[in-house]
């Protein structure tokens, strides 16, 4: 199955003005989420408890553009701007159903985007730290979360190759972006008995999504869980 992250290969060089938090709450939306997670998640075969919790709790709504408000409950990604993209909620479920997290762990993700994966993150481990390179993307996230209640996500604009070397070990990580090869430094800040689930192949081509364990004497063991399609890490360099 090839979960899509790119829209194409055009590349969107400003950001989308997303809509703010609505102190209303849902505005209607509710039912189209919980319909979400039933026939695109839980029939898909996601069965863990707090992940289907995140997902039917977090607003999806409000973490993609205002012109794409209506299409928020749909089976695919969404554009955010800066050729970035909202991944499809099934992809968001299963990759954070693989990290197994039962609500105590310290997660890193690599690539904070829009804040939507950070978020149900947030209703699923303890603290989650989150790394963002685009300085648009990474301000309108701190915005967004912080005014939904998710201020206790600790953000930093950065380039994820590297990590967050002086908040690790982490328990889990997770990147949101395709790297031609796990970065060295996410696996040395990944704790004993961690979890490592990231996109690996070549940009803009189907790649494979890896599961890296990490074992108490710092072996590491990798699987390929399915093929997907993410957008590629933004290195600084670049």
């Amino acid at each position: 199955m090839i979960a899509r992250r790119c829209m194409g290969l055009a590349i969107m060089l400003l950001p989308l003005l997303l809509p703010a938090p609505s102190p209303a709450g849902d505005d209607g939306f509710q039912a189209r989420r919980l319909a979400m997670v039933e026939r695109q998640i839980e029939d898909r075969g996601v069965s863990d408890p707090k992940v289907l919790a995140a997902m039917r709790k977090v607003p999806r709504h409000l973490f993609v553009s205002r012109e794409a408000v209506s299409e928020a409950y749909e089976d695919r990604p969404l554009p955010i701007g800066y050729g970035q993209t909202i991944s499809q909620p099934y992809i968001v479920a299963f990759m954070t159903e693989a990290l197994k997290l039962t609500g105590g762990e310290k997660v890193l993700e690599i690539g904070t985007g829009s804040g939507y994966q950070a978020a149900v993150l947030a209703e699923t481990a303890g603290r989650v730290h989150s790394i963002e390179i685009i300085p648009e993307l990474h301000r309108s996230a701190r915005k967004r979360l912080a005014g939904l209640g998710y201020g206790a996500i600790q953000l930093k604009e950065t380039d994820g190759y590297y990590g967050w070397p002086d908040q690790g070990p982490f328990d889990a990580i997770i990147v949101t972006c395709a790297a031609g090869h796990i970065p060295p430094p996410l696996v040395e800040q990944l704790g004993p008995g961690g979890r490592i689930i990231i996109p690996v192949g070549q940009p803009w081509m189907v790649q494979s999504l890896v599961l890296a364990d990490k074992d108490a004497s710092g072996r590491v063991r990798t699987r390929s869980l399915m093929q997907v399609r993410f957008v590629p890490l933004v290195r600084e360099r670049e």
